[in-house]
């Protein structure tokens, strides 16, 4: 309580805290405003669906159960997110996208520009083939009867509305998380991923304790162990020591400095549970679209069957690969052993034992490798243990439940709920209070 006390002494921070908590109450009021236009009949109808599982279960747990509700946010953050992804893999292959991620901050304006460019298009797109899709009660995406109609007056100008409606929430979302980013505390897209996954967490141990008391007791105490887990692997890290080199500036002489290069035994953080998501949830979007006989309506069939199944053997191994994959795709992109070894050159710095230059480059690439390549597989194992477990104890009627007490929603609420933590403990540092994270 002490230190909670804390955060509140400091008027800015304080303020930053309080403007954080707006926004994000802000946006959970977005995700029960409905878009004009839609029968709300049916939309209960289909919230009650959902419930059991299913592909809409799926793609609404980045969406805080917007989706549905088919309200002003239903799309969520995933425009933004589906966007970033192709952004990042554009920028190592077009070499105009390099020199401006080169040229520090004035580059990363026009990419993030150019990413929300990007994110209205997505969005345009998506919620188009969503005013479609729940014009014959969701196309498939849920169990149940199709029979229901979400758009009962289903004409252009209808339906340019509602589409104009959810690319406009989708862009007002944007700026809230920039905001939160700039004003508040913490990464504000991340943040409303955080909230999305949060809030489905009292409904899904509402579902385990359905399933009986002592299932509920034995998930929660395996809940509280990851959870420990979870932590450890985050803040685990790799210290390379760094020596300087005397320096004389001026008419005078610098002794030199010892330091170390903190490497992340998870470099990439929350970011490849997120990518591994986003394109596991592509497959189901396009399985709409596939004719409806044929092999249009087998490959539909398959991929709704196993890649839009939490507790399909099949989707938690193609999750772990994505996962492992993306962990070292984004690990390349956010540490570059070149870059920082010539950093070291340029400043007078070096690795005891290690002559700068390529060694310098070989010796961080190799120590990066090792200790990527078990966090990665131990980041895998974690997304999807909870759902084997809950497979075990609730069967196959839990998938509704799986998706929110899932490993990635775990570790997408845990990495988040640290990095902000790690922020707020660092501004309490700088005025000598004590924080959240100290060792004391």
């Amino acid at each position: 309580m002490s230190r909670i006390g804390n955060v509140f002494k400091v008027p800015d921070l304080r303020n930053k805290i309080l403007f954080t908590l707006f926004i994000l109450v802000v946006y959970r009021f977005g995700c029960y405003l409905p878009v004009p236009g839609v029968d709300q009949n049916a939309v209960n109808a289909i919230e009650d669906q959902a419930r059991q599982g299913g592909v809409l279960a799926f793609l609404q747990l980045f969406s805080g159960r917007a989706l549905t509700q088919f309200s002003l946010f239903a799309l969520g953050i995933m425009p933004y997110i589906t966007a970033s992804i192709i952004m990042q893999i554009l920028t190592v292959v077009i070499p105009k996208l390099q020199d401006w991620q080169q040229e520090g901050a004035t580059g990363q304006r026009k990419i993030t520009q150019w990413t929300r460019y990007l994110t209205i298009g997505i969005a345009v797109l998506q919620s188009t083939g969503l005013v479609f899709l729940f014009h014959n009660g969701g196309g498939g995406l849920v169990g149940g009867s199709n029979n229901l109609d979400l758009v009962p007056n289903f004409t252009p100008l209808r339906v340019s509305l509602i589409v104009l409606t959810f690319t406009a929430g989708t862009a007002l979302l944007m700026w809230m998380g920039e905001l939160i980013t700039t004003r508040g505390i913490g990464n504000g897209m991340s943040l409303i991923i955080f909230l999305s996954v949060v809030s489905g967490l009292p409904g899904a141990f509402s579902a385990v304790y359905a399933a009986g008391a002592w299932k509920l007791v034995v998930f929660a105490a395996f809940f509280l162990v990851l959870l420990g887990f979870i932590v450890y692997i985050e803040l685990g890290q790799r210290r390379i020591p760094v020596q300087f080199a005397k320096r004389v500036v001026g008419r005078k002489m610098y002794a030199g400095q010892s330091t170390y290069i903190p490497l992340k035994v998870n470099q990439a953080g929350v970011v490849p549970i997120i990518f591994a998501s986003a394109v596991l949830n592509l497959p189901v979007l396009l399985a709409q679209v596939l004719p409806s006989g044929g092999w249009g309506a087998s490959l539909s069939k398959w991929i709704n069957d196993n890649l839009a199944n939490t507790i399909n053997p099949l989707y938690l191994m193609f999750l772990a690969l994505l996962i492992i994959g993306f962990t070292y795709f984004y690990t390349a992109i956010a540490f570059d052993p070149v870059q920082q070894a010539d950093n070291l050159r340029k400043q007078g710095g070096y690795i005891p034992g290690i002559r700068p230059g390529p060694q310098t480059e070989q010796y961080l690439s190799k120590v990066l490798n090792r200790i990527t390549l078990p966090g990665a597989i131990f980041i895998a194992i974690l997304a999807i243990t909870p759902t084997i477990l809950l497979r075990y104890l609730i069967g196959s009627s839990g998938s509704g439940a799986a998706y929110s007490l899932g490993g990635t929603s775990l570790l997408i609420a845990v990495g988040v709920a640290l990095e902000t933590m790690k922020q707020v403990d660092s501004q309490l540092m700088m005025r000598n209070y004590e924080g959240f994270l100290s060792s004391k």
